[in-house]
């Protein structure tokens, strides 16, 4: 099954007084690439997050955006540091004492950063735990519904290159053992010219079979015929194919590039140019498969 590594995913969850949304959008990559940005107090989840995604998503740079709304994931509480605030206090009272200052100590003395913090308090963590996977899981499955949706397009489309290709192929067969013939004839007409209408037919056989074993392209087509059906068997497997299509283009590009250095006819050098066009289009579908 074809997967594209574009798409984007969204799922929200809702608990009490409070909302969690996971967004996540993927694009090319050779490789698997996750980029986070959430709230400071989801990083501790950032290995289950992943997790969660990497169930539906093997490659690709994978981009995470989590958002809250409302009250109730962290609580806020006053910190006090008592002993460092006893400690000031009687310093300030000494200080009062020592310099027989009039004044009373008010809370705006003692009302200190150092003294007096508010922190948040992780409440309820389960739950919160609980909601943030159940968002992650949402959104990866949005995300992978539009992955393999757009992956269907893309298969679409490159069995079609694949039919074109095989065309080319079947051309190709059919001309192979006419240009030995045709090389035949041109090379037995030269003769004759210079000549006066005698051959050598020793040499003709000689120079033909040499011409043959060098224009002789039924190897490459044989190997091309061979990649080319693993290519349409591994647009059916159930696992990630991008690397290994990838690789079979580079494969099929090799055999085309020898069949054009060996081409000794215009027809056959047509054919290489339109096989090497539709392996190109072929490979940009496939820098976008996981």
């Amino acid at each position: 099954m074809v997967a594209s590594m574009t798409g984007y995913g969204q799922g929200k969850k809702e608990s009490g007084a409070f909302s969690i949304t996971i967004e996540v959008k993927t694009v090319n990559h050779r490789f698997t690439e996750y980029f986070l940005r959430m709230p400071k107090q989801f990083l501790k989840l950032e290995d289950k997050i992943k997790k969660t995604l990497g169930q539906y998503v093997k490659r690709g740079r994978i981009e995470v955006y989590a958002t809250v709304e409302g009250r109730g994931v962290n609580q806020r509480r006053v910190s006090v540091d008592w002993e460092l605030l006893d400690e000031y206090y009687h310093s300030l009272s000494q200080v009062k004492e020592k310099y027989h200052l009039a004044s009373e100590l008010s809370m705006r003395d003692l009302v200190k950063e150092e003294l007096i913090s508010i922190v948040e308090v992780d409440e309820g963590s389960e739950e919160v735990e609980r909601i943030i996977l159940e968002a992650a899981n949402e959104a990866a499955k949005s995300l992978r519904e539009m992955r393999l949706a757009e992956g269907l397009e893309l298969e679409k489309d490159l069995r079609r290159q694949l039919d074109l290709l095989s065309v080319c192929i079947n051309r190709l067969y059919e001309m192979a053992p006419s240009v030995v013939n045709q090389y035949e004839e041109r090379l037995k007409k030269r003769m004759e010219e210079f000549s006066s209408g005698k051959i050598d037919e020793s040499r003709l056989i000689t120079e033909v079979a040499i011409f043959a074993d060098k224009a002789d392209i039924n190897e490459e087509l044989t190997r091309l015929t061979s990649h080319r059906n693993q290519f349409a068997h591994a647009l059916d497997l159930n696992e990630p194919i991008g690397r290994k299509l990838d690789f079979m283009i580079q494969e099929m590009n090799r055999e085309v590039n020898t069949i054009g250095s060996k081409a000794n006819h215009s027809s056959i050098a047509s054919e290489v140019v339109e096989m090497k066009g539709l392996l190109e289009k072929m490979k940009e579908q496939v820098q976008n498969i996981e």
